[in-house]
């Protein structure tokens, strides 16, 4: 069962849960004062706006208890996918490098953007080849991934970069990326290892052919591989 995290103001929990099930994956959400059940097969912290983005987007969800113990899950092997504020969440709580600050338009960013697989290698994108595009829905005002120019070096030596935002023919440039990332990056993977990863845009969004679009259906099959 993969557990979905719920926060006050969490608004992608039940998104997730239907993508799963969609994919034949079980799948729960679990309030974040009940804590981890005692047994789960991997963890979604979704996106929404987790009290409110006050503070800064992410930093108060990241001190809830249940995040320690998806950092003891995380440390002992299970999948972990921190999506919007998930993601926010996951950098906040020390689950991946860099953070996540506000657009460079200081705009709510609501569209479908492209993204190119930069390592194939993982659970997340196992379904893809390495350069593939694919196209996924973003829904945020805070999703400008910021690191040190060191540790952006360090993060590209050991391939734990996984999407970057592009062009429709793959090409990584300054107009196809939608909120000022540096390097273009959409999607890191984590600390504890490649079963834990984290990005800006919604795989959920994009799992349903009858809603047009289902390009995020591979990511979600990370819970399977």
């Amino acid at each position: 069962m993969i557990a979905v995290l719920q926060f006050g103001g969490s608004n992608c929990d039940r998104d997730a849960v239907q993508a799963l099930a969609s994919l034949g994956i079980e799948a729960e959400r679990v309030w974040h004062e009940d804590g981890l059940p005692e047994s789960v097969d991997g963890i979604v912290v979704p996106g929404g706006f987790s009290y409110g983005d006050y503070l800064r987007a992410g930093a108060m969800a990241a001190r809830s208890p249940i995040m320690a113990e998806v950092r003891e899950a995380a440390d002992s092997g299970t999948p972990v996918l921190g999506i919007c504020n998930g993601a926010q969440i996951g950098c906040e709580s020390a689950l991946t490098p860099g953070a996540f600050t506000t657009n460079e338009s200081a705009r709510f960013q609501c569209e479908h953007v492209h993204l190119r697989v930069e390592n194939a290698d993982t659970p997340w994108t196992a379904a893809y080849d390495e350069g593939d595009v694919i196209d996924l829905p973003i829904a945020h005002g805070e999703g400008r991934f910021e690191i040190e120019d060191g540790k952006l070096d360090e993060l590209e030596a050991d391939d734990r970069i996984l999407f970057r935002y592009c062009a429709a023919d793959g090409t990584v440039t300054d107009a196809a990326n939608p909120n000022g990332s540096k390097g273009n990056v959409a999607g890191v993977t984590g600390e504890a290892g490649d079963h834990v990863a984290v990005l800006m845009p919604h795989p959920e969004r994009a799992t349903l052919a009858d809603v047009g679009a289902t390009d995020g259906a591979g990511i979600l099959d990370g819970f399977e591989v």
